[in-house]
This record gives C-alpha cells, structure tokens and sequence, in this order.
C-alpha cells in the first residue's frame, strides 16, 4: 500500500528555559541554561541539590483550584503544551473528524509526585489506610492522553508509551504509523514528565547517575566535555501535532516539517548503562534512514541522546561516526539538554520540536557548558560548542535512548 506523507503543523512547549514555543527558541538560541538550586523541598541532606525546574508555572494560569488538584505536574504540562500545540495548529475543532483525531502520548515516570506524598502520608499516619480518592487517576501515567482527549472530545487511538527517556520519541514514531497507515488524520502526541521530587532526585542520585556539581549548577550540563558527570534532571513537556499531509494542505496549515520515518531498536546489554560500542545505536539510526528512504549524506543535523555521562556521550558519537563515516564531519551535531536538562520521558517530544525550529530558522542551537577536550571523542566533529552555529538545515534527525536498552531515531525533513 501506499503510505501517506505526514507533517507537523503544531508545536507547543513548556520547558526549563521557556514556559510557551517562542520562549523555549530563544532559551535555545542563546544557549540559555535551565538548571538552579531546587525549590520544590529541602535538598540538604541530598547528594545533589540542583534540578532544571519550570520557572514561574502556575497551575492557576491554566486550571481553576480544583481542577488542578485532581492533576498531577505531569498531566498539567501535557494538557498546557497540547493545548499550545492544538492552538498552533489552528485546528477548527468543530470541524474536524474526531474519530480520526488520536492522542499517543509518552511519560517514563508519570505521576511519581503524587504515588511519592501519598505513600509518605500513610507511612506517618496511624496505618489507617487514607488515600486520596485521586490518587491512582492522578498517577497513573495514561492519564496524560486521556485527559487530553477529554478535554477536546478525541475519540481516535488513546494511549501512553512507556519507554523510559524513550518514551515520547516512541509516542511520536506511533503517531507517524497510524497516519501513515490511513488510521488517523491527526494525532496529538508528545510526553510530560514531573520527576524533580524527593523520590526522583533521591532514586537517581543513589544510582549515581545525577551531576553532583552543587557549585555552579548552570554548568553541571556538559555534554562531550571530559569534566562531565552526570545528567541534571528536568521536567516539562513538548507537543506536536502531526498531520495526514493532504488533509493539512486542504485546510490551508502552516507546515512545519515533514515526518520522513523512524527507527527503533534495543541494545541489549544492561538496565542502565549503554552498550559501549554504540551497537543499538548504530542500527536505530540506521534503520530510521532506511525508514525515511534517506542516505546519510542527506542529513544536515543530529539533536543527539546527549545525556552529559561519561559512557552515553561517547557511545553515541563513536555511532555517529560509524553511521556516517567522512559525511559525520560536515553535520552539525548538538545537546540540547546541556540547556534544558534531561526531561526524562518527555525529552524526545522536546528535542524533536528543537530540530524542527533548527530547520525553520536555519539556527543549529549550541551544547553549552564545554570547556575541556575529551580525548576519547573524535575532534574532528562539530559538536556546535558553546554558540549557536547558522547554517541550512534540510533533514534533522533526533535521537532518544532510554534506561533499558530503548533506541529511538526520528527522521524530519523541510517541505521545499
């Protein structure tokens, strides 16, 4: 059969380093770091003390009181960048078939806030067990999906992916398919994650996977450079609207970028830790080229997994060279969470949005924080250090990994 050509014609996001679309550009663009010390609770007897949290969210801009205490962080920020994105999109929702409208959302933790506050309140209570009514609903991480489908009466596929920091590139490759495959015109997709909690700092600083770099936590971000040690944990969300190119075209939508295709693939080889040699990595992207109909030459950017960790960073740069060979030289390859942080399941959707407005503004955002060479990377590769690098970007790739061996490679490309 056929496959149907889809594009985005909506973008929205809610971000450490920007709370709409146009914000998060300009953090981007100006190599703006989002990391500060926590405000969210008392971190003094925490390893790590610093998160890139939202800045000035309140829930109270978008929700009545009520309503937002029947939401955990997470499922607002899908419903604030959804709505942002639907908005974007200029999607008359009368109009619109809402049979053929999905929502595919990714979150690798969902509601941890909520599950984390109500398990520390039966345990200091008398072992009555007094649970809040919401509770589940709350934590549940499809929940995200379904309240964004509710909202807006969307009655086509309903669901969450769960691929840890994979999760919401995998909700985006799925959004891909079902339009690909006449299923849908139009899918909501994206992910939300709200892990800056007590139980999130202190389940991934005692697997020693966060920066500890307490004296200047704007810094703690630094993919590539040999002082990296660690991720510095994040929160927010992104959205897109994808869409059955014709049916956009039809309707007069601005058109962000074309969805070439997607890979997907495991390394198999640890919980935590990537394979070495980059071996799932290698064939994610890959298999994302073969998707797309693309050769590697054709590729003017990567927005790499970047997490800033000794062993990821360089995983992924030796795959890279792999992949492309000579051509590795002439990509412009970057972090975006040396500013944003690692948003865990919502990375993908939010590293996806910054390779569609590197293409719209012909603008490679940089990887801040780089002071010192590490010898293990091939110094020939343009890592976009420091500064923002102009140039024309005609097909962007993203990439996304995640705790278990996840891979996921998303293929965008600028309609001529």
């Amino acid at each position: 059969m056929q496959l149907k050509r889809v594009v985005v014609t909506g973008l929205g996001a809610l971000t450490p380093i920007g709370n709409n679309l146009q914000e998060y550009w300009e953090g981007l663009k100006n190599g703006k770091s989002g990391a500060a010390p926590i405000t969210y609770f008392d971190t003094e007897k925490f390893k790590t003390k610093f998160a890139c949290e939202l800045k000035g969210y309140n829930p109270l801009d978008f929700f009545d009181r009520k309503e937002a205490r029947k939401l955990d962080r997470f499922a607002q920020y899908a419903l604030v960048s959804s709505d942002e994105a639907i908005a974007d999109a200029k999607l008359d929702l009368d109009a619109v078939d809402k049979f053929r409208v999905g929502v595919v959302w990714g979150a690798g933790i969902g509601g941890l806030e909520t599950f984390q506050n109500e398990v520390i309140g039966y345990a200091s209570g008398d072992g009555t067990p007094r649970f809040n009514p919401f509770f589940i609903p709350k934590m549940i991480a499809d929940i995200a999906p379904g309240n964004i489908s509710i909202k807006h009466g969307f009655m086509g596929p309903n669901y969450t992916t769960v691929s840890a920091c994979a999760s919401s590139a995998n909700a985006i490759i799925d959004a891909l398919n079902y339009i690909r495959l006449g299923h849908c015109d139009v899918v909501v997709t994206g992910g939300s994650e709200a892990a800056v909690t007590i139980a999130g700092m202190g389940g991934f600083n005692a697997m020693h996977a966060l920066s500890t770099r307490n004296e200047s936590p704007e810094t703690a971000s630094r993919p590539f450079d040999a002082t990296r040690d660690g991720f510095v944990l994040g929160e927010g969300a992104g959205a897109l609207i994808l869409e059955e190119y014709e049916h956009a075209k039809a309707r007069g939508a601005k058109i962000y970028a074309e969805v070439l295709g997607g890979g997907l693939s495991s390394d198999a080889h640890h919980m935590t830790a990537p394979h070495p040699d980059g071996i799932g990595v290698v064939k994610v992207m890959e298999n994302c080229l073969e998707n797309a109909g693309l050769k590697p030459e054709d590729v003017d950017a990567i927005n790499t997994h970047g997490t800033s960790t000794p062993l990821g960073d360089v995983a992924e740069l030796k795959a890279i060279t792999k992949v492309f060979g000579e051509h590795a030289k002439n990509i412009n390859i970057n972090s975006t969470k040396s500013m944003t942080g690692h948003l865990l399941g919502a990375a993908g959707a939010i590293e996806a949005i910054a390779s569609i407005l590197a293409m719209e503004h012909s603008l490679v955002p940089p990887t801040i924080n780089h002071s010192e060479v590490d010898e293990n990377i091939d110094p020939t590769l343009n890592l976009t250090l420091n500064k923002a690098q102009e140039r024309e970007v005609n097909v962007a790739m993203s990439n996304t990994f995640g705790f278990g061996g996840h891979n996921a490679c998303i293929l965008f490309k600028k309609l001529s």
